[in-house]
């Protein structure tokens, strides 16, 4: 269980991370008891990257990653802040799309 408990440097310092620490969620006020897994990254790799912060964060403050190379989650501010680089979205028409007219 490589997962459970390693070290990480983010932002020029060491933490622990995994999910057998715990600690809070990195939103501003919110005291959400969490831990520093996978699940509760921003991002796709702890430490930070192209996709996310690499903060933790609880269910109710990380989301769908916005943008669609990233396989992760990201925080509000590491969406927005791809939202405001990419305004048109980096997403074609889907071909898949269906129209269902119902009479």
């Amino acid at each position: 269980m490589g997962n459970a408990h390693y070290e990480i440097t983010r932002n020029g310092q060491t933490i622990q991370a995994g999910y057998s620490v715990p600690t809070t969620c990195e939103r501003t006020r919110c005291n959400e008891q969490i831990d520093r897994g996978l699940a509760h990254l921003c991002g796709d790799m702890p430490g930070g990257d192209e996709y996310g912060c690499g903060g933790y964060f609880c269910g109710n403050d990380l989301y769908m990653n916005s943008n669609p190379a990233a396989s992760g989650s990201a925080c509000r501010a590491c969406n927005d802040r791809y939202d405001a680089q990419h305004p048109e979205g980096d997403e074609e028409a889907s071909v898949d799309a269906m129209v269902v007219t119902f009479n």
